[in-house]
């Protein structure tokens, strides 16, 4: 069992957690964390079962695996203030949107092992998708420790994509939840109760994505399929199209890719 240590105790940290506990890949003796708010610190290691630590410093001197899972706009500070206790023998695993493997390397001196790695929030229900790159000086094997952490890996080699995916991946289920939010104003605009309408959209959008992931065939096949000539679905497209609904969608994914390559360059 290898000690891992979470600086950041927020709702990704404790997805990651909860499935390294639940999935037995670890003890709740073998995970810890610290953070600059003591209450959300205290809901963390309550909620998991797990330590705390007295500070950061001590975390990193201490654990094997350390996971940044703190915002971009304060990591160059927890950067400074770990990069002495980081050894060869640490792996460090950032969660943090935007920023390249070169920036905390930089920041933490010397030869760091970093890997990167962007997970999304239905990691909290155990459905999440991650993505991981390697920094330059991680190994293969370091690469696939960080991908056991997390359920639903995909690898890329080229970090340049990672904006793109933060974009689509990271970003992606709020504009679903957005779309959840239309549907049901739609249904209840038309008389149907709310609990309904929200019962209803949550199973539709479940049952597309099982069919999206179990069928084999693109979404423009399976769309096609339930668009009979002159049909319901047809006009309900129609009004889509003529508000640009799959060109928002596409900007979305694009403001949200150059948010990230911002927060890459500080």
């Amino acid at each position: 069992m290898k000690k891992i240590g979470f600086i950041g105790s927020g709702n990704m940290a404790g997805a990651l957690a909860k499935g390294l506990l639940a999935t037995k890949q670890v003890r709740a003796r073998d995970l810890w964390a610290s953070d600059a708010e003591p209450r959300q610190l205290t809901r963390f290691t309550r909620a998991h079962g797990v330590g705390r630590a007295a500070d950061n410093g001590t975390l990193v001197a201490e654990s094997e695996i350390v996971v940044l899972a703190v915002k971009p706009q304060i990591m160059q500070a927890v950067l400074a203030e770990i990069a002495p206790h980081v050894t060869r023998r640490t792996l460090i695993v950032s969660i943090a949107a935007g920023l390249p493997t070169s920036r905390l390397e930089a920041g933490l001196g010397g030869r760091p092992r970093v890997v990167r790695a962007m997970p999304n929030t239905p990691a909290l229900v155990g459905t999440g998708m991650t993505v991981v790159v390697r920094g330059a000086h991680a190994t293969a094997a370091d690469e696939r420790c960080a991908a056991e952490l997390f359920g639903g890996v995909v690898r890329v080699k080229d970090e340049a994509l990672m904006d793109a995916v933060t974009g689509l991946s990271g970003s992606g289920p709020a504009y679903v939840y957005r779309f959840a939010e239309g549907l049901i104003a739609g249904a209840v605009a038309e008389g149907l109760d709310p609990a309904i309408a929200r019962r209803l959209t949550y199973q539709t959008l479940r049952g597309a994505a099982v069919m999206l992931q179990e069928t084999g065939r693109s979404p423009e096949e399976l769309r096609v399929m339930v668009s009979s000539p002159g049909g319901t679905t047809l006009a309900g497209l129609a009004a889509l199209d003529e508000r640009g609904f799959v060109d928002a969608v596409a900007a979305a994914v694009t403001a949200a890719t150059r948010r990230g390559r911002e927060l890459g360059r500080g």
